[in-house]
């Protein structure tokens, strides 16, 4: 019987702090989007991961463009 009177308020204080955990946690807004961390994962981050360097547009030696940069205004002057 003496364990009983130890387990019920420490039930009761552990019940009381999830209860208040999780209050701070839909206050501050840890529930607001669900779907956008699971979306997000599907994007391509790769330009991160490539150094600036290489993402500089450096234009080819003869003056050529390359096919990423040319337009439709390019190639329809007909």
């Amino acid at each position: 019987m003496q364990i009983v009177m130890i387990l019920v308020p420490l039930m009761l204080i552990l019940v009381a702090l999830g209860v208040l955990l999780f209050s701070w946690a839909v206050k501050n807004g840890q529930y607001d989007d669900m779907d956008g961390p699971a979306h997000r994962i599907l994007y391509d981050d790769d330009k991160d991961m490539i150094p600036r360097e290489a993402r500089r547009n450096k234009s080819k030696p003869d003056g050529q463009k390359d096919d990423a940069e040319q337009t439709d205004t390019d190639t329809d002057k007909g």
